[in-house]
């Protein structure tokens, strides 16, 4: 879990708009991004598990 001081400094609109940097929706995390669902790696591969993530299967062959 993201430390909520930092979690605070990113939903703030920054000074220029290159200074913005991607976060976790549901975490903070800000490594590991996927931008097509806005959240990290980590709360992806949780939620597409559970089949919460509507169209996402866990690949097997």
């Amino acid at each position: 879990m993201a430390k909520t001081s930092l979690i605070q400094k990113w939903m703030r609109k920054p000074k220029f708009q290159t200074r913005k940097y991607n976060r976790c929706r549901i975490c903070g995390r800000p490594r590991g991004y996927m931008s097509d669902f806005q959240m990290c790696r980590i709360c992806f591969r949780g939620l597409a598990s559970y089949g919460q993530i509507p169209g996402i299967t866990k690949s097997s062959w």
